[in-house]
């Protein structure tokens, strides 16, 4: 727990030098950061240091302060910033506190240093919140863009009215099977189209759990009522799917796309 600074009322101090702190801070940071983050951190800051119980920013009076500081390091992941810049930028608040708790304070020397010291525990502790906010949210874009990468992956193309191909290339790990069975589920309800083409001639290997990953597509497909023909059946995954005794039953499979396309427009004029 940190003793609240009672000798000095921060919060309205803060408040009544809120821009000629905004601009020393930002002069002080050094890094590229919006004034308007400066203006949230300061208002927030000073709501929570009028709470009587403000001790540590674990304590509930500083939840705006926390929620505020989520914000800013959310915006400066997204824009690029780095986490170091982050954390820097927060420090950067200390110096321009400091001076003007000097200024106001000069003639109470003790009361200065206690309010100095709680000061800098805070933002210090602040500083490990950004810390932490930013890796988060780095983490949170870092998921989001390989789930999009992985889509962008797994196209579902239209060939032919009632005809879909989804060319699958590289690994299919459980993950991308996910995606890939969303993706084809989706374009199947959205179009109605009664026959599906899975071409694996980009896979590189087939295993045990890739198999499994294509009969459960293949399954859902079936379910929402298209039939699938499997296509890009080199000899030697051939061999590795006898080999790991894959029941194939009832699946068409062919050698190649092109195969696949003419027995899918074949079996739609009949």
């Amino acid at each position: 727990m940190i003793p609240q600074p009672h000798a000095v009322q921060l919060g309205q101090l803060v408040r009544d030098n809120h821009s000629a702190l905004c601009a020393a801070w930002l002069e002080r940071a050094g890094t590229p950061s919006i004034p308007a983050h400066c203006a949230r951190f300061l208002q927030a800051f000073a709501v929570a240091v009028d709470d009587p119980q403000a001790g540590g920013i674990e304590d509930r009076a500083w939840r705006g302060m926390r929620d505020t500081l989520d914000d800013i390091t959310r915006a400066r992941a997204g824009g690029g910033s780095t986490a170091a810049a982050t954390v820097a930028f927060v420090f950067a608040v200390k110096q321009p506190l400091a001076d003007l708790l000097q200024a106001h304070l000069a003639a109470e020397p003790v009361a200065l240093a206690a309010t100095l010291r709680t000061v800098d525990a805070w933002v210090d502790q602040l500083g490990m919140v950004a810390l932490d906010g930013f890796q988060r949210s780095r983490e949170q874009i870092i998921a989001r863009q390989q789930r999009e990468l992985l889509e962008l992956s797994t196209p579902v193309i239209s060939l032919w009215e009632g005809v879909l191909a989804l060319p699958l290339i590289g690994t299919l790990d459980s993950a991308r099977a996910q995606v890939v069975m969303e993706s084809l589920l989706d374009r199947i309800a959205a179009t109605h189209v009664h026959t599906a083409i899975i071409d694996i001639t980009g896979v590189p290997t087939v295993d045990t759990m890739v198999a499994q990953h294509l009969m459960k597509t293949i399954a859902a497909a079936r379910l929402m009522g298209a039939d699938c023909i499997l296509s890009g059946i080199r000899p030697q995954i051939a061999q590795t799917i006898v080999h790991l005794g894959v029941d194939l039953a009832g699946v068409v499979t062919k050698a190649t796309l092109a195969d696949a396309f003419l027995h899918a427009t074949r079996a739609a004029a009949d």
